[in-house]
């Protein structure tokens, strides 16, 4: 069963090996008591809370650290709240239509998901084309063997939610097998960033 405090081991593990930024989802108990503590403990990683779907929990978010906020979805009210401050919105969208729309109506970066079901590498790589002027962020069954293409695809950077919190891992609070993964998963985002700057 996943607690607060298994949570705030689980992040530990994953900055100890190298993620800068990290997505707390909303459903994670305790969420922003975590977020709060995470962000007092390592005040020069950038932690936000995915999944948010009000503007409720949105504001709460902030109030507790968070330096970002993701959804599934596009959520006007989120986009409206967050418009006049430093905290970064990335809606979900899944069509061109809700790209296009999703940006002109304001977000600075978009999250492709469900990416893996889109079609995943082949889809940022289609929808890059008409869109080179929107950042997007791939989300969703994204391994971190696959991160190097996403980003050389034209993702900015990718979500491994599931590829670092491994179930297994997590269910045996084996915080050392994290660690391994988001070591992995550091040094796999760093070499394809490199190697696109080339």
């Amino acid at each position: 069963m996943p607690s607060c405090q298994q949570a705030m081991e689980a992040a530990r593990a994953a900055v100890n090996g190298g993620i800068a930024v990290l997505e707390i989802v909303r459903s994670t108990p305790g969420v922003f008591e975590v977020l709060q503590a995470l962000a007092n403990e390592y005040p020069t990683k950038a932690f936000g809370v995915g999944t948010v779907l009000t503007a409720e929990d949105a504001k709460t978010a902030i109030k507790a650290g968070a330096k970002f906020l993701m959804s599934p979805a596009t959520v006007n009210d989120i986009l409206d709240d967050v418009r006049d401050t430093d905290v970064l919105y990335m809606p979900g969208v899944m069509t061109p239509t809700e790209i296009y729309s999703a940006h002109n109506a304001g977000a600075k970066i978009v999250k492709i998901y469900p990416v893996s079901a889109l079609g995943g590498v082949r889809y940022i790589s289609a929808i890059r084309k008409p869109f080179s002027h929107i950042p997007m962020v791939a989300s969703q069954g994204i391994t971190i063997d696959s991160v190097g293409d996403y980003i050389a695809q034209g993702a900015i950077s990718v979500v491994l939610s599931d590829a670092i919190f491994d179930k297994e891992a997590m269910s045996q609070n084996n915080f050392d097998a994290v660690n391994r993964l988001a070591t992995s998963a550091a040094l796999q985002g760093k070499t394809a960033v490199e190697r696109k700057k080339r």
